[in-house]
């Protein structure tokens, strides 16, 4: 990921409801949740949920699947991946073991 693609990231997620979107979405899994479903759960109208999937997948960090009439979403994890491994690229100054917190922190626990 380059230092462009990670200011979109970061300003997709500097939103509050493309943030809960986006943590809906972590939360959810691999098989996502459909568009309409996403906008119930946070209480947004279709029009502005649309909006915002917009941006979170223009962005790299979500992927949209047509699933016959239904568009379902999910976090794309590869994306995330790439936003974190940016904004750690140059770790700790040469001293791993200061970052094993924060590498604890964001490893999955399923």
């Amino acid at each position: 990921m380059d230092k462009k693609a990670a200011l979109g990231a970061l300003a997709a997620l500097g939103q509050e409801t493309r943030l809960d979107v986006f943590r809906l979405l972590v939360q959810a899994g691999p098989g996502g949740l459909p568009a309409g479903e996403i906008g119930e759960r946070l209480g947004t109208v279709q029009n502005t949920t649309s909006a915002h999937l917009k941006v979170l997948t223009l962005a790299g960090l979500i992927r949209a699947e047509r699933d016959g009439r239904i568009i379902r979403y999910a976090a794309d994890m590869n994306g995330f991946r790439d936003l974190l491994a940016f904004l750690m690229e140059d770790c700790c100054n040469g001293a791993p073991e200061l970052c094993r917190p924060v590498i604890e922190a964001v490893t999955c626990r399923c």
